[in-house]
């Protein structure tokens, strides 16, 4: 049987990472060169024609008594979530609290 190069542990883990690192260095390379040859990525086309000017959107109607005892800051925190959360064009026209005996009995009631 062939003796051992070494028996010194932190030699054997300096090598032991440095052929880990290397390979995974060898796959990031792998990675970009398949985004970058990759033949099934979507090619950006140019339009063809100047872009339609944008048109101003019509003034909401105020709605009576669609906001009544709620605290305008709530409102903005509301509408502030639906667009986060991909409203798009959806818009928060009304904001009525809702009555309830209680958060332990909506509960139970399934509210």
């Amino acid at each position: 049987m062939s003796q051992p190069v070494t028996t010194n542990p932190f030699i054997i883990m300096l090598i032991n990472m440095t052929v880990v690192f290397l390979v995974l260095i060898a796959l990031g390379l792998v990675i970009r060169l398949i985004h970058v040859f990759d033949p099934t990525a979507k090619k950006e086309e140019k339009p063809a024609q100047a872009p339609a000017p944008v048109q101003e959107a019509e003034p909401v109607p105020e709605l009576p008594n669609s906001y009544d005892g709620v605290d305008p800051e709530i409102i903005a925190v509301i509408a502030a979530a639906v667009a986060s959360m991909g409203g798009g064009s959806l818009k928060v026209r009304a904001v009525r609290p809702l009555e309830r005996e209680g958060w332990k009995q909506s509960g139970r009631l399934g509210r």
